[in-house]
């Protein structure tokens, strides 16, 4: 029997839990592939419709717009990936170590978690990267943070950040620098398919560049090797 991972989500992100209909995994399932297919800009609550099989007032009685659906999806994955932070890092005492799989948890790609059965983490994984900043970067930045609709981001950045302090307890800037490790990985990761002539990895397409890239950067900054 397999189990099936339950993300709490904030109840300001949804007008009616996506996670206790079925319509409303099929809305967050056929979402994130309509998302990564033909990007946020071209998504619409009638082509989700369209795909699923419903209403588009169906849609919008669980999510009262589609920026509201993208702060859902994106919050779900920084949940899911701080999960994912603290499984690999079970057992583990080192901090290094534990920084250096974090590191690898960032930039390289993603597979699909088969406890989460409507969600594939490895497409929304792509469109955090390529989307994910738009959830934040909008003029009404401040009124969603007052709901805390960023808060599992926030959540990962501080457990990033804790980890850095135990590598060394006297490093200044551990949220920046823990921010700054999420970013990075995913402008290099971006830049590296799409715009090669501002990586240094754009003739070998290699992820595990981008990760000798974020340790040696990480680490020379908090003088730890």
């Amino acid at each position: 029997m397999e189990l099936e991972l339950k993300i709490k989500m904030n109840e300001k992100l949804f007008l009616r839990d996506p996670e206790q209909t079925e319509l409303g995994k099929k809305i967050i399932q056929y979402s994130i592939q309509l998302i990564h297919k033909n990007g946020f800009e071209a998504f619409t609550f009638k082509k989700l419709a369209e795909n699923i099989g419903t209403t588009e007032a169906g849609i919008y009685r669980y999510f009262e717009n589609k920026h509201r659906l993208l702060i859902y999806l994106t919050a779900w994955y920084w949940s899911w990936l701080e999960y994912s932070v603290a499984i690999h890092n079970n057992n583990i005492d080192d901090p290094t170590v534990k920084l250096k799989r974090i590191i690898n948890l960032l930039a390289l790609t993603v597979e699909d978690d088969l406890k989460t059965s409507h969600i594939n983490e490895n497409i929304l994984h792509q469109i955090v990267i390529a989307e994910g900043s738009k959830a934040y970067l909008t003029n009404h930045v401040s009124e969603d943070n007052k709901d805390q609709l960023f808060k599992p981001y926030k959540d990962l950045c501080a457990k990033i950040g804790d980890i850095i302090l135990e590598c060394n307890s006297q490093y200044k800037y551990p949220k920046s620098l823990a921010n700054t490790i999420i970013e990075m990985a995913h402008f290099q990761n971006y830049f590296m398919k799409y715009l090669p002539a501002l990586t240094d990895f754009g003739n070998n397409k290699d992820e595990l560049e981008i990760v000798s890239f974020l340790s040696d950067l990480v680490f020379s900054s908090i003088k730890q090797k």
